[in-house]
């Protein structure tokens, strides 16, 4: 390839990997954590806050109370299964007329059991939400808000990253075999950094082709299936998850108390797709003339067209199984094709070794991001220059240089230690604060400006060590509060002993951070003068510190 060829990829890459590296870093990150949603819900969530299974059909006096009660604008009612089991209690949003699907504050929660009289009793249960708030921080590249507008910027980013890497792509090839595995360790920091940087795309290029393009097609996909809908299926495709049209002479009010129960409902799913395993009953609009429930759950040798697994819709009443196009297990060629997107995109398929294969890959990707920043700004260093002034003083680096340099540290560090911080709020906010979402955002966007206003303020260099000591700190807390929770239960914390690999987990990333510190703050100290990552002491400073100790 022409080498003014290469260079034209290379530029390619290098500024759609700026405009798309900050946000993109915190799609990454936060992620890897949603790639363990439910671990991270169980350790967030109060023991007080549990319930343990009974029989799956005990529920059934519950659902038949409460579904009779439930507003009619309400989209499904929740009853969570765990294997033959189900938890006592009903769970439902009711949300504020016009607002959008995904808006989780738009949205008042509730949950209904039966007291120890048999009585019904209906309260509103504001959730944490903690991790639907870093899901979002993923979904919209750390936007506030999970919206039609954000999800089209993440889109656009996506495209832009889909870009950046098939140019790295094109600019490694001449290179490719003698490059690598290359990573020349010595005092050329530069280049150990683009060789480490070169490995880690070119080793998990794939996963984020995937990535980019699944991202893509979820920014965009509400117009995607809406033109293929109307172009290829004649409006039928989007039937198929709808309820069904009314039957002639239908009541126009149905008794709950008459569905048929829980099991048996489950046992028509796993007729449809042997192996199913459920864990949720979805009701939905059941005391009306087209009453709808979806049994969601898994399938251990299939893949699943969302993260909480596919479903089968069937009629409560007579058992008719209304759909089976999104059931694990029982997948149509066309919609298999298409949950193999989803699943690639949100490993719901594979285990656990997968799960952790994609948290690994997440964290490497997040890696990638911040050290395509810190290369760009080391590439436009001002070199210093013999003989350049009378006082040997480093030349004055770029403003464009400099400002990128202070917000990759601020957003990416700030990034990481605003949601330790806010992770480690989950055992502490329960019984404490009444919305416990609210405080979720607030502490992590509290710590993610902060640290972006000192990274600005300090600059790059000054700011990096202290910032990561922050992250490192923060990170510290969700063990700590786990171990407080042990030693002091009567503190407000708690500790799961099945849940200890998420302590564990960020002690180790704690630890991974303060080795970031350490060697951060080397660079500082001893790296070249003409580098925005060095400052060095100056030796009227240096001598004024050591002043005190010379005298008497």
């Amino acid at each position: 390839m022409r080498a003014d060829h290469v260079r034209i990829y290379k530029s390619v890459h290098t500024w759609t990997g700026i405009l798309s590296g900050l946000a993109l870093f915190i799609a990454f990150y936060a992620g890897a954590l949603t790639v363990f949603k439910e671990p991270l819900r169980q350790w967030s969530t109060p023991p007080a806050a549990g319930m343990q299974p009974v029989p799956m059909d005990e529920a059934q006096p519950l659902i038949a109370q409460a579904l009779a009660t439930v507003p009619p604008s309400v989209r499904a009612t929740v009853l969570s299964l765990r294997g033959d089991g189900a938890i006592p209690r009903l769970e439902w949003q009711v949300r504020a007329p016009g607002a959008d699907d995904h808006d989780e504050g738009a949205a008042r929660h509730y949950s209904a059991t039966l007291g120890a009289d048999g009585s019904l009793q209906v309260r509103e249960q504001p959730p944490s939400r903690l991790v639907e708030f870093i899901d979002v921080l993923h979904r919209v590249v750390g936007l506030p808000v999970d919206s039609d507008p954000n999800r089209w910027v993440m889109g656009a980013v996506s495209a832009l990253y889909f870009v950046a890497l098939v140019s790295g792509v094109v600019v490694l090839l001449p290179s490719l075999a003698k490059d690598f595995f290359a990573l020349r360790v010595g005092k050329n920091t530069k280049r150990m950094w683009l060789d480490a940087h070169n490995v880690v795309g070119i080793v998990s290029l794939p996963f984020h082709m995937v990535m980019a393009l699944s991202a893509v097609v979820f920014a965009y996909h509400d117009q995607i299936y809406a033109l293929q809908d109307r172009l290829l299926h004649q409006g039928r495709w989007s039937q198929s998850s709808a309820r069904p049209p009314a039957l002639p002479g239908a009541a126009s009010a149905r008794d709950p108390a008459e569905m048929l129960l829980p099991s048996q409902l489950v046992r028509i799913a796993r007729q449809a797709a042997p192996g199913f395993e459920p864990t949720a009953l979805h009701y939905a609009q059941v005391t009306g003339p087209r009453p709808l429930v979806r049994v969601w759950g898994k399938h251990p040798q299939d893949i699943a067209p969302r993260a909480m697994g596919g479903f089968a819709a069937i009629d409560p009443y007579s058992g008719k199984l209304l759909s089976a196009d999104y059931l694990p297990g029982a997948q149509s060629t066309p919609n298999l094709l298409i949950s193999s997107f989803f699943a690639l995109h949100m490993a719901s398929f594979g285990g656990t070794a997968v799960l952790w294969l994609y948290f690994l890959l997440g964290l490497a990707g997040a890696w990638l991001f911040y050290s395509g920043n810190l290369l760009w700004v080391e590439t436009r260093r001002k070199a210093q220059r013999k003989g350049m002034g009378a006082s040997g003083a480093p030349p004055v680096q770029r403003r464009d240089t400099a400002l990128m340099a202070a917000a990759t540290v601020g957003v990416c560090i700030g990034c990481v230690a605003g949601l330790s911080l806010t992770l480690a709020a989950a055992k502490w906010l329960p019984g404490r604060v009444q919305d416990m979402a609210a405080w979720h955002v607030g502490v992590y966007y509290a710590v993610f400006f902060a640290s972006v206003a000192w990274a600005f303020i300090r600059g790059a260099a000054r700011a990096a060590a202290p910032l990561l000591w922050l992250a490192v700190a923060c990170t510290l807390a969700i063990p700590a509060s786990s171990l407080l929770g042990w030693l002091a239960p009567s503190a407000g914390a708690w500790v799961d002993g099945a849940l200890l690999g998420v302590d564990i987990t960020a002690l180790a990333g704690a630890l991974a951070l303060a080795w970031m510190a350490r060697a951060t703050a080397r660079r500082v100290r001893s790296g070249p003068r003409d580098s925005v990552w060095s400052a060095p002491v100056r030796r009227k400073e240096s001598e004024s510190k050591q002043a005190p100790a010379l005298i008497p």
